[in-house]
């Protein structure tokens, strides 16, 4: 069972909002761990989640302004941290189509920075948060995070005699996060009209709690190069619009740059070495550094068939009006009328 009493912690990107929940959680099971290092670039965001966990309150919180761009900042920031969660991203896909560079500084190059200091700093673990956006990517944004996604998988083969394992979760939209599409619908329904990409549109969904719960698992149980993929339900554009103002005029608008229709989280070429481990799926290396067959053996790990895809417009589960409603009062406005 994990514990992580007397652990040392830091998230990167902790002011957003899967950093404040995954705290929230941290805190209250673990109100004995050791420390808790809170690093993002945003003073903001760092004053305000200050208020709400102030280190009078939880002597372990940490709060650090760095950048994950920073590669010295973050080697210093490592120091005595037992485990790292890299949340850190530059993640809205029409504004890294127009920035390029600085979407692949924080992605890429972050990711890096993030994984030499945690070889430089003897770090045990290391887990990064991907996007269903780096299945067979069409927007810069998903291929960054692709590319996000190789480096800490490969960072196990050259770890060395490091005692560190590097694993990846992925998941699709999270419900009320930061720029998602349930708080802008609640924000724009006063107006009467609600703008729509496109009413085909499809999103894998999921809560901040199941997106932190995968962190555990994969601080819990990941051998070193595994990309965990949860098995969640999917919703169409124009049900979470009519959930949230049924009387709203849904007006098409037409999809941004790098958007698409639907999100896939394994395509069917990662279908070849992707297994199902009952309430997660995990993409493994075509070469991982560990044997196989224990691992198999170990997780009763089972291969899905060849051709495998798991994609939002052919899942088996979905949400409904009615569902999504409930949803939305209990995870993101509790004055939400269903």
């Amino acid at each position: 069972m994990l514990d992580l009493n007397n652990k040392s912690i830091l998230i990167t990107g902790g002011t957003g909002s899967f950093g404040k929940m995954f705290t929230k959680i941290i805190l209250s099971k673990y109100p004995n761990v050791k420390r808790l290092v809170i690093l993002s670039r945003d003073e903001q965001k760092h004053f305000q989640m200050g208020i709400e966990f102030p280190e009078s309150k939880f002597p372990a919180i940490r709060y650090f302004i760095g950048d994950v761009r920073d590669k010295k900042r973050l080697v210093r920031a490592f120091e005595d941290i037992d485990i790292v969660i890299h949340a850190a991203a530059m993640k809205h896909v029409h504004l890294a189509e127009y920035n390029p560079m600085e979407c692949i500084k924080t992605n890429v190059l972050g990711a890096e920075n993030v994984i030499e200091a945690a070889f430089e700093a003897n770090v045990k673990e290391v887990v990064a948060l991907s996007t269903d956006k780096a299945a067979a990517p069409i927007n810069l944004y998903g291929a960054t995070k692709l590319t996000s996604d190789k480096l800490f998988i490969a960072a196990n083969n050259i770890k060395g005699k490091r005692d560190v394992r590097f694993s990846v979760v992925r998941y699709g939209n999270v419900m009320g996060s930061n720029g998602s599409v349930m708080p802008f619908f609640l924000q724009k329904r006063k107006e009467g009209i609600l703008p729509i990409t496109d009413k085909r549109m499809t999103r894998f969904n999921i809560s901040l709690e199941d997106g932190c719960e995968m962190v555990f698992h994969a601080i819990e149980y990941a051998w070193g190069g595994e990309i965990f993929v949860p098995k969640i339900p999917s919703y169409k554009i124009v049900d979470v619009a009519t959930a949230i103002c049924p009387k709203c005029e849904q007006k098409e608008i037409g999809i941004r740059p790098g958007e698409k229709i639907h999100e896939e989280m394994i395509t069917s070429s990662d279908s070849f070495t992707t297994y199902d481990l009952g309430k997660y799926y995990t993409i493994l290396p075509q070469t991982p550094v560990f044997n196989l067959e224990k691992f198999i053996k170990h997780f009763n790990a089972k291969p899905v068939f060849q051709g495998f895809n798991y994609n939002s417009s052919e899942n088996q589960e979905w949400e409904t009006v009615e569902s999504l409603r409930k949803l939305i009062k209990k995870h993101i406005d509790s004055d939400f009328k269903i």
